[in-house]
C-alpha cells in the first residue's frame, strides 16, 4: 500500500459557517416535520421519538427542517458514508491495495520452495484477480512448491461469530473482514433442475480444493421460500450438503453463502487455483509471517478506491466497508489494524472538519452493527463536507441512483424525483434509514437523512419515500 496523500486543511473553518445556518425556519419549525410529512408518519404508525430527519440546502435558503436530529440513532448501512468520506480524505480516490507473492528459495528447475502471499486488505480481490496472480507466477517457471503460506497480518484477528448478529452465520453480508480477503469469503450455490431425470444439478463457483455438494430432491411444489426448504446441513466439513427439496418450477436460482472462515475459505480457494493454472503443491496452504529476504515474484494492484466504493456502496457491501475501514487504521499507524484505531482515525478526521462527534459511535464502519449510532445532524455534515470536498465527484458516484440502481433500483420508479436523487439506504430488523441528495424541481440540490429505529422499522420505507418526494416537489 502506498502513503496516504495529504488532505487540504483550510475547509473546517467555512464548513463550520456553513452548517451554523444550515437548520432554517421554513415550511415547518426548527424540530418538527412539514404538516404532509407529519401526516405521513402517523399513517405509518411511527413514533415520533422513533423518527430523526435532517434536510436542508447545500446552498442556504429557506424550507430546511429537522426532527429529533441530534439524537443518536443506528444509522444501519448509512453508516458506510462516514466510512467512505473518510477513505476518499485520507486515502485518495486513487489510492490502490497490493497483494505479492514472494518466494524463499532461489528458483531452480521450476522449483520454489515455498511461495508466500501478502494480503494487503484489499476489500475487493476475486477469485478472477488470483487466477491471474498465480498464473503468472507458473509463466515466471514456478511449476512446483512445498507450502503455500498467507500473511494476512496487515489487520489483526478479528474475533468474529458469524451468527452473532442475526443467527444468519452463512450468510455472506456476515463474512468477516481479513487482511486477505478472497472473494469476498463467498460461494454462489448454484441450482438447475432437471425434471427429465427427477433430479437437481447443483454446482458451486469459486470452486474449492476437496469441496463436495449433496444435492437436494426435485419437488413438485410451488416455489415460494425455496432457500428455507434446502436442508442446508454443514455437519461434515468435507461435505455440503442440502437434505431438503427445491423445486422444479423455481427454475434456475443461486444462492450466495459464506460458508468458511476467511482462513479456511483462502486455503481452499488458493490451493484450487494453484492446481488450476497447471502447478503442483506437495504441501499446505496455511497463514504465516512474510519472512525477511523473501523475493518478489508477482504483484496484483487493486481497481482504484473510488472503484472499490462504487460497488460498496451501490450494493452495501458490509465486508468491503469493513476492510476499508480498517485500511484507515493500517495506513495512519503502519501496525496490525483494529477497529479501535479505524475509530479514532475516523473522529479526529471528522473533528478537523469542523463535524460533531460526540454523538458517533463507530463498531466496524459498515452499519452491520447493534452499537454503532450517529446524530442525522452528523450525518448531514458529512454530506456536506463531502459535497465540498474536492473528492465530491467520487463520493457522488457512489450512491445509488433512484429508481435506477443500486439498492435503490426499485424504489420510486414511477415518481418524477426517480434519476433525481442519489441515495444510500440502510435495513436492520429495527432500523430504516437513508442519507444522500436529492435535486429538487426547482433545480435546488438538498441532503436529506431520515432515521427510524422502532421494532416496527419496516414501516418506514413508505414514509421515507414520502420524505424524498416531497423535498423534490417543494424544495
Amino acid at each position: 500500500m502506498q502513503a496516504a496523500a495529504p488532505r487540504r486543511r483550510g475547509a473546517a473553518p467555512a464548513l463550520a459557517l456553513v452548517l451554523a445556518t444550515l437548520v432554517l425556519p421554513g415550511k415547518a419549525g426548527a424540530d418538527e416535520l412539514p404538516a404532509a410529512l407529519e401526516s405521513e408518519r402517523e399513517h405509518a404508525l411511527l413514533p415520533s421519538q422513533a423518527v430523526s430527519v435532517f434536510v436542508a440546502p447545500l446552498e442556504t435558503g429557506s424550507n430546511s427542517f429537522s426532527l429529533n436530529a441530534d439524537v443518536p440513532m443506528n444509522p444501519a448501512s448509512t453508516m458506510k458514508l462516514v466510512t467512505t468520506f473518510a477513505a476518499l480524505e485520507l486515502l485518495g480516490p486513487a489510492y490502490t491495495w497490493k497483494t505479492a507473492v514472494f518466494a524463499t528459495a532461489p528458483q531452480e528447475g521450476g522449483v520454489g520452495g515455498d511461495l508466500y502471499i501478502k494480503g494487503s486488505g484489499d476489500p475487493h480481490l476475486t477469485e478472477s484477480d488470483l487466477w491471474a496472480l498465480l498464473r503468472e507466477v507458473r509463466q515466471r517457471g514456478i511449476a512446483e512448491v512445498r507450502d503455500i503460506v498467507i500473511d494476512r497480518s496487515i489487520f489483526a484477528p478479528v474475533a468474529s461469530d458469524p451468527g452473532q448478529f442475526d443467527n444468519e452465520p452463512n450468510r455472506a453480508y456476515n463474512a468477516a473482514p481479513d487482511g486477505f480477503l478472497a472473494n469476498f469469503d463467498a460461494t454462489s450455490i448454484y441450482f438447475v433442475p432437471d425434471p427429465g431425470h427427477r433430479s437437481v444439478h447443483v454446482f458451486a463457483t469459486p470452486e474449492l480444493a476437496g469441496q463436495n455438494i449433496g444435492a437436494p430432491r426435485l419437488s413438485d411444489e410451488a416455489c415460494g421460500d425455496w432457500r428455507a426448504r434446502l436442508g442446508l446441513d454443514l455437519s461434515n466439513p468435507n461435505r455440503l450438503s442440502f437434505t431438503g427439496s427445491y423445486a422444479a418450477s423455481c427454475g434456475e436460482k443461486v444462492l450466495n453463502l459464506s460458508l468458511y472462515s476467511p482462513r479456511d475459505y483462502g486455503a481452499l480457494l488458493i490451493a484450487s487455483l494453484w492446481r488450476s493454472v497447471g502447478a503442483r503443491l506437495d504441501g499446505v496452504v496455511k497463514d504465516g509471517l512474510l519472512p525477511q529476504g523473501a523475493r518478489l515474484v508477482a504483484e496484483h494492484t487493486s481497481d482504484p478506491l473510488a472503484v472499490a466504493l462504487y460497488d460498496m456502496n451501490k450494493y452495501s457491501n458490509n465486508v468491503m466497508a469493513r476492510n476499508v475501514f480498517l485500511t484507515l487504521a493500517a495506513e495512519s499507524a503502519r501496525t496490525p489494524a483494529t477497529a479501535q484505531g479505524a475509530t479514532l482515525v475516523v473522529k479526529r478526521l471528522l473533528t478537523d472538519r469542523g463535524i460533531d462527534v460526540s454523538g458517533l459511535e463507530l463498531e466496524n464502519g459498515s452499519g452491520l452493527s447493534r452499537l454503532e449510532r450517529i446524530t442525522a445532524r452528523t450525518m448531514g455534515a458529512v454530506l456536506i463536507a463531502a459535497w465540498h470536498s474536492p473528492t465530491m465527484p467520487e463520493f457522488f458516484a457512489s450512491l445509488p441512483v433512484v429508481g435506477l440502481d443500486g439498492t435503490m433500483k426499485n424504489r420510486l420508479r414511477a415518481d418524477g424525483v426517480a434519476g433525481h436523487a442519489h441515495i444510500k439506504t440502510g435495513t436492520l430488523a429495527d432500523a430504516r434509514a437513508i442519507a444522500g441528495y436529492v435535486d429538487s424541481a426547482r433545480g435546488r440540490r438538498y441532503v436529506v437523512v431520515c432515521i427510524v429505529n422502532d421494532a416496527q422499522a419496516e414501516r418506514a420505507r413508505g414514509f421515507q419515500d414520502a420524505l424524498i418526494n416531497w423535498v423534490f416537489s417543494n424544495g
